[in-house]
């Protein structure tokens, strides 16, 4: 990999890492489902102008990738987080989304995942289960259903995640033309599901009214650094290497995460948290690299 693009790959994962800490500042001033809409909103309809359509990709992919990853991915984990999810442990559940990918590519692609693939997801479950039984204090508390709805979020990436990969045989695309045309369709989804469940028109409103800058500068930073720049800079890698080479690479994101939460929110992951979360990572690790030690040992 060229230095540039480690110092790529790099930023990516600070940028993803602190992205959960950003959530949790935006969800003191809004709504989840109005902060998901505000986010998409600002990463889509300001380019409309600059950036064209995709002309390889059709308006149906656009917009299946639009609503699962921005209403369904984002709607749920915002959701998650304002009902008692930890940031730290956010970036932790939410990587089960590469386990969610491989069951949903064996099941819809025909995808047959290796052995070592199957022992790391089983290590995985067990650290998801171990996190989930946790009970922290203060800052690190962490709710049932926060940790469910997160959970769901990471199921709604891996489908973004298979949506992406059916993209990709319709024809080469450009990172940002793909982004910023998927992400209109969640906009209006969004308002509306805001408007029902989150209080009205009345409320919307008032949140409008009552922006600040901490609320502002997190939807900005949502938009432009963490969809925009960092899955634009992220989708080039995976265009240049191998998804071997790039995709470990993830590993480090609940990393800085957990850390940022600490040093930003006063969080402070009990030993049962910590358990689960070195297993998942190992999990991870399992899964990414499993066919490289099957190699060597052989």
């Amino acid at each position: 990999m060229r230095p540039i693009d480690r110092l790529s790959a790099l930023l990516v994962i600070l940028i993803w890492g602190v992205n959960f800490i950003v959530m949790k500042w935006g969800l003191e001033e809004l709504s989840p489902l109005m902060l998901s809409a505000l986010r998409f909103l600002m990463a889509s309809v300001p380019l409309l102008l600059f950036v064209r359509k995709p002309a390889s990709l059709s308006w149906g992919v656009l917009a299946a990738y639009g609503l699962v990853q921005g209403v369904g991915q984002f709607g749920l984990l915002f959701a998650g987080m304002a009902l008692g999810m930890p940031a730290g442990m956010a970036s932790v559940v939410l990587q089960a989304q590469a386990f969610a990918s491989l069951l949903l590519g064996a099941l819809f692609l025909k995808e047959e995942p290796k052995p070592w693939q199957w022992m790391g997801l089983c290590i995985a479950i067990a650290g998801l289960a171990v996190i989930a039984m946790a009970r922290g204090e203060g800052a690190g508390s962490m709710t049932l259903i926060g940790f469910f709805l997160t959970l769901a979020a990471a199921v709604m990436w891996a489908c973004a995640n298979l949506i992406s990969r059916h993209a990709a045989r319709q024809g080469p695309y450009e990172p940002l033309p793909f982004i910023v045309w998927s992400s209109v369709f969640a906009v209006l989804p969004l308002l509306l599901l805001s408007l029902w469940l989150e209080g009205g028109s009345v409320r919307m409103l008032a949140q409008l009214q009552g922006l600040g800058w901490q609320g502002l500068g997190s939807v900005a930073y949502l938009a432009f650094l963490s969809t925009l720049l960092g899955y634009g800079l992220w989708t080039k890698l995976l265009q240049r290497y191998p998804v071997g080479t790039v995709a470990p690479l993830s590993l480090l994101v609940p990393v800085i995460g957990l850390v940022a939460a600490m040093l930003l929110l006063g969080e402070r992951p009990v030993l049962q948290q910590w358990l689960g979360t070195l297993a998942v990572l190992v999990g991870l690790g399992v899964n990414v690299w499993g066919g490289r030690w099957a190699r060597r040992a052989r």
